[in-house]
Formats: C-alpha cells, sequence, structure tokens
C-alpha cells in the first residue's frame, strides 16, 4: 500500500508519495502555506494549492488511487489558519503520545478520491492552567507545529544521540530539547528568517549587502571566523536594532567588500539568534551537550562557527542535504502512524 504525506509549511508545501518503507516514488511542491489564509481570510488557496500538488504528485507516481490507503498530514495545516485546527499536545512529549492522539478527519477532501486523512498535532511548552500576569508568563511560552514530526524522524533513523537540542533553521528558528527518553520538552522559536527577509527588502540595508555591477565575485566558500566574532560580540554590545546600522557604515564610511558585509550582516542575525539559548537551562541543561543542526548549509555552518565558540564541549553536526531533509519528515510522520496501529509495516 501507499501514502500520500503532507509537510504544510507558513510559506510552501510538500507532497510525497511513499510506502510503508518510506521509499518515495514522487514528490512535488508548492509555494502555498497557511500565509496564503492569513493573507486572504479564506483557506480556498490552500486547500485548492494542496489538491494541485497532490493531483500532480499522483500523476507522477503512476500508482492508482484505490493503492493509496492514507494521506498523512502534519505542519501548519493543523493551526488556526490552516485546513484543520487541532490544539497543541502539552510537552513534554514523545512519540508514543503523538500517535495516541492523531486525528482522522474525513470532510476534507485533498483529492478526487475517497481516501482518509490524519493529522498529526503539534506541541505547546508546558503552560499552568490559570494565569494571573501574561506579560510575566510568556517568554516561556512556544509551540510547534511540524518541527515534532522531523523529531520523530530523527529518532525513528537512531540518529539522535539523547539527551540533545535540535535546531531548525528555516523561516523561523527552533530550538527544540529533546531529553533522554525521546520526550520533546518544549521549545524556543525566534523570527530570524523572517527578521533577516524583512531587512533585506524592506530597509537600505539590503543594498549594502547585494553584489553590485563592477564589484568582486565571492570567492568560493568565502567565510571569515574574525567577521564572525566581530558580530558576536557586537549583537552582545549593542543589541540587534543597533547593530543592523553596521552594515551601512561599512559601505558608505569604510573600505569593505560586499560579501564581507554579508557575511557581517548573517552572522549579525545569527548572533542575535543564538541568545535565545539562554533559556536552555530551564528545561534540561543536559540538552546543551549536543546539537543537530536541521537547514541549509551556509546557514548550518555560520550557527555551528558561533555555537562551538560560545559551547566548545558541545556536540555538533549539521543536516544539509536536501533528500536527508525530506526523509526526516516522511520517516517521522510513518513513525508515528505504526505507533498509532493504522498500519504495521
Amino acid at each position: 500500500m501507499y501514502y500520500i504525506t503532507i509537510d504544510c509549511g507558513t510559506t510552501n508545501s510538500r507532497v510525497y508519495i511513499v510506502d510503508e518503507t518510506g521509499r518515495v516514488y514522487a514528490k512535488a511542491a508548492r509555494k502555498v502555506g497557511v500565509r496564503n489564509t492569513s493573507m486572504t481570510g479564506s483557506r480556498d488557496c490552500l486547500e485548492q494549492g494542496l489538491h494541485e500538488t497532490i493531483s500532480r504528485a499522483i500523476a507522477e507516481s503512476g500508482i492508482r488511487p484505490e493503492q493509496f490507503r492514507a494521506i498523512l498530514s502534519s505542519g501548519m495545516i493543523t493551526s488556526e489558519i490552516g485546513l484543520c485546527e487541532l490544539p497543541h499536545l502539552m510537552a513534554p512529549c514523545g512519540v508514543e503520545r503523538l500517535a495516541d492522539h492523531i486525528v482522522r478527519v474525513d470532510d476534507i477532501h485533498l483529492t478526487d478520491y475517497e481516501i482518509p486523512v490524519y493529522f498529526v498535532r503539534g506541541i505547546k511548552n508546558p503552560m499552568p492552567e490559570t494565569v494571573e500576569n501574561p506579560f510575566s508568563l510568556v517568554g516561556n511560552l512556544d509551540f510547534m507545529r511540524g518541527e515534532e514530526t522531523q523529531i520523530a524522524g530523527l529518532l525513528a533513523q537512531d540518529a539522535l544521540p539523547l539527551p540533545a537540542t535540535v535546531t531548525v533553521l528555516s523561516s523561523h528558528t527552533k530550538f527544540i530539547p529533546v531529553k533522554g527518553r525521546g520526550e520533546i520538552l518544549g521549545s524556543l522559536t525566534t523570527t530570524s528568517g523572517q527578521l533577516r527577509e524583512a531587512i533585506l527588502s524592506q530597509t537600505f540595508v539590503g543594498k549594502s549587502v547585494e553584489k553590485r555591477e563592477h564589484t568582486d565575485e565571492k570567492p568560493e566558500g568565502y567565510f571569515d571566523p574574525s567577521i564572525v566574532l566581530e558580530a558576536v560580540s557586537w549583537i552582545r554590545q549593542a543589541g540587534i536594532v543597533r547593530c543592523m546600522m553596521f552594515p551601512r557604515f561599512l559601505d558608505v564610511l569604510l573600505d569593505t567588500s560586499w560579501y564581507a558585509r554579508e557575511l557581517f550582516f548573517e552572522s549579525l542575525i545569527a548572533a542575535e539568534d543564538m541568545l535565545a539559548l539562554g533559556q536552555l537551562d530551564r528545561f534540561d541543561p543536559a540538552c546543551k551537550e549536543r546539537f543537530v543542526f536541521i537547514g541549509l548549509p551556509g546557514r548550518c555552518r555560520l550557527y555551528e562557527f558561533i555555537l562551538r565558540h560560545n559551547l566548545p564541549d558541545a556536540e555538533v553536526r549539521s543536516i544539509t542535504d536536501p533528500s536527508d531533509i525530506d526523509s526526516l519528515s516522511i520517516d517521522g510522520i510513518l513513525h508515528i502512524i505504526r505507533k498509532a496501529g493504522i498500519f504495521h509495516g
């Protein structure tokens, strides 16, 4: 039997046609996500976009519709601006609890065929039942939708020595501590990716870090540790809002290359991002012994360097190959539904 898996994010969604072993027969992606619902106030664009993406993947696979057992979905699709709002599970939470609370929904039609749809819930940080002062508590709050499935994939692949902190570098950064029994303790989320894009596209900083006509090409593999460490130091001294002026000063007042300014800018964002690790101790200090970064190679390299500078004794590795990252979500959701008894592959 075959399955359709959906990884629905804020701006992008990916669909895979797989069998019970996780072998991929076809995949399709589309720039559609819950951001479309937020912008339009309607779920129609998201539902139609997923329907078309699934149809394209099915056609590419050559598999007959009656051979599909289920559609398995995780990510932002279960948020309040997704297709099926489901409340988060409260951390600590492992694969067994995710499996126990998987939800089947029959009135959402993502294909032209009668294929049941299953949704994996997200996870939120522990919080009290009653809150007297929300503003004194808010820094302890967080949630995730989708990353829990990637962590289930790491556990299924036996690729996550525990305890550890998994760090997903995407439009948001998520630091996710996982304790020795494979339970997710919570998360720390930043808007670093979105902040970066907004600054580059909506402020004059973007012009100071882009290549201009008649300027040198960036040397292959360019990375200057001294520039990264200067960025780390300046973030600690001045904070991100002040530091965002510095690439402009380097451009206008000093003789610097565009690619050095670009590295400095990226390092400022990363250094600010890594300050969130100061909250890890409240989960479990042992999770700072090991880190796994998931994301683009250049970004993982930068974060690895800063982490090794701050925590020289920590074990660090990165997962950067796109197919390896894809396999985490696929293997994760299959691992969860095995635990749920939906199949025994």
